[in-house]
């Protein structure tokens, strides 16, 4: 009898797939009709039953899909790892709704079991999302039909009733928000604590997730560790999408973003929960939520918060333990997978030795250039820009936003956290109108640079300003080369850096002119700061959002997709000409 079992399944596996992506889809639409749009209480009770045998069943089904796989392969492979892990979860929510035990209190919610059912539904579609072999789109182009995709969803999601209290949101609004999710901007057309339910703020918090790492790279790693494999087409389609020149080692890498990701989200979900107060929330459930959904929107530079006023308020204000567990987040978030990475070589490479010598009393292993050059590069000027920040933020609100902190260290936190905060966090510790006008000044200025290449912020990159910078530096000492660490920097980098600035510029210019069109009535110097700010995907604001017209919300959610997608990006998905020429024209020297 087992042996047939093993011999259906394996010549019937792709139908046994198909048959649970299907189960799956039902099921999340049924969850997602339950949450979003059901408001009778009598249907939301046998709704609640219904998800709770669902939620059984799909743990059954798994628990013998993944036995039976295990049982035909002889043993446990890649494909196998998601869907162990799977049946952990479910067995460990299941165990704790029946035992009813009070540590575990808190998995007794139902929202784990949508949590659950959703998980599933996005393991089949990701096992089945490997498309690439069967066709071919330009990655560029790809990566952003992936965002476009991802916006219109969570716009739909975001229209839901049961995700707004009260009145549902218009289309306009919730393609706002939506944008705003997913090119983690922060900048808001409602007040995220009031209006959104938990429901709404879990549907906010997963666009912002998937927005910062990208949909296709949450895909892409769905789809190889509940598949287990990846073909050489998708390869060469993620290393183009992820930027990584070898191919080999794109899955590593893929990997690697996971799980650095959801590390020191973790990390920080954790040291949040214990800097606030247990007697600020009504439950130990609003406080871990809480914790997790500030962790992620502080990584992912984001700026939204589920409290009135975010870090102004109150209970966050002064509380400066928390700002700096913030801080920390957004900062390491804003410096790029790559450089994370880098970073933790390193420091690996530096514990290793010191290890080696205290207990085997050998010498030290140097190697040169364990720190790349692009981190050099990105963490100096992300550094100089740290220091520059909080000590103009400090002089500049002493006597202003910074009188209210009764202590130095106060001062000097609140400071630090303003200064690194305006490039692309969007969190702010103090009420944006008391600002003074040179404080506003240097926040555009910072909005503008941004965070650094391959990371979760935005602005033209610390790079990008880094080289123009020091390009202007070389030519006033009549350099005709760009020489840094002892390296020389290619004319293409130099060329495609004052590109960016160009475009930046024009994009802004542009969103600029149309808001004084569509809401002049606003003042320049607040639709000014808004459009920086919606391009660097920064999020803070003078206070106008909310009150924007329908025709400078799409503007403003226009300036928020180029902004995160890149002009340039667009450009070359557009216009891209991959012809080779086999002849130059003749060089000439332009008056400058």
């Amino acid at each position: 009898m087992l042996s047939d079992i093993k011999y259906i399944f394996r010549y019937r596996e792709k139908a046994v797939d198909r048959v649970m992506l299907y189960i799956s889809l039902v099921c999340a639409l049924i969850v997602l009709f339950h949450l979003g749009y059901n408001t009778d209480k009598a249907t939301a009770r046998q709704f609640a039953i219904i998800t709770k045998w669902i939620f059984y069943g799909l743990m059954i089904l798994g628990m013998v899909r993944t036995a039976l796989s295990i049982v035909v392969a002889q043993r446990i492979v890649a494909a196998h790892y998601g869907g162990l892990v799977l049946i952990i979860y479910f067995m460990v929510v299941a165990i704790a709704r029946t035992a009813h035990l009070d540590f575990v209190s808190f998995l007794q919610q139902d929202e784990w079991l949508y949590l659950g059912i959703l998980a599933v539904f996005l393991t089949e579609l990701s096992k089945s999302s490997l498309f690439f072999d069967n066709f071919y789109f330009n990655p560029t182009i790809l990566f952003v039909i992936s965002f476009l995709v991802l916006i219109l969803i969570g716009t739909l999601l975001l229209m839901l009733p049961r995700t707004t209290s009260g009145q549902p949101l218009s289309f306009v609004d919730a393609l706002f928000m939506a944008t705003s999710g997913v090119c983690i901007t922060g900048l808001s057309v409602i007040d995220v604590s009031i209006r959104l339910t938990g429901f709404g703020q879990t549907v906010l918090l997963v666009l912002i997730q998937l927005g910062a790492l990208g949909i296709m790279t949450f895909t892409g790693f769905f789809g190889y560790f509940f598949s287990g494999g990846f073909s050489y087409k998708n390869q060469l389609m993620y290393s183009e999408i992820l930027g990584h020149n070898k191919v080999g080692s794109v899955i590593n890498t893929m990997i690697k973003i996971i799980f650095i990701t959801l590390f020191f989200e973790a990390i920080g979900a954790v040291l949040i929960y214990f800097s606030m107060e247990s007697a600020d929330f009504d439950s130990n459930g609003e406080r871990l939520f809480f914790s997790v959904f500030h962790a992620v929107s502080a990584f992912c530079n984001a700026g939204f918060s589920t409290i009135g006023d975010g870090i102004h308020n109150p209970l966050m204000r002064f509380n400066y333990s928390l700002q700096l567990v913030i801080a920390a987040l957004f900062i390491l978030g804003g410096f790029g997978f790559a450089i994370v990475l880098n970073l933790y070589t390193f420091i690996k490479r530096w514990v290793i030795n010191f290890f080696n010598r205290a207990f085997y009393g050998r010498p030290f292993s140097y190697r040169a250039w364990v720190i790349s050059f692009n981190s050099r590069l990105i963490g100096w000027t992300t550094f100089i820009l740290i220091v520059f920040g909080t000590a103009c933020t400090f002089f500049l609100e002493y006597s202003h936003t910074l009188a209210e902190h009764q202590t130095l260290w106060g001062k000097i936190v609140s400071a630090f956290f303003t200064g690194t905060s305006s490039r692309t966090a969007g969190f702010n510790a103090s009420a944006m109108s008391e600002f003074t006008f040179p404080t506003v000044m240097l926040m555009i200025l910072l909005m503008w640079v941004g965070a650094s290449p391959g990371s979760t912020g935005g602005g033209i990159k610390t790079t990008t300003f880094a080289i123009a910078f020091l390009n202007i530096v070389s030519l006033a000492r009549g350099k005709d080369d760009l020489e840094i660490f002892r390296r020389k920097i290619s004319n293409d980098a130099v060329s495609k850096a004052f590109a960016i600035i160009m475009l930046s510029f024009l994009a802004i210019g542009l969103a600029i002119f149309a808001l004084t069109v569509t809401d002049g009535d606003k003042g320049l110097l607040n639709i000014a700061f808004e459009c920086f700010s919606a391009y660097a995907t920064c999020g803070l604001s003078l206070g106008i959002t909310p009150g924007l017209s329908d025709g400078g919300k799409v503007i403003v959610t226009c300036t928020m997709f180029v902004g995160r997608v890149g002009l340039l990006t667009l450009l070359v998905a557009l216009i891209k000409n991959t012809r080779n020429r086999n002849f130059t024209y003749p060089q000439e020297k332009v008056l400058f």
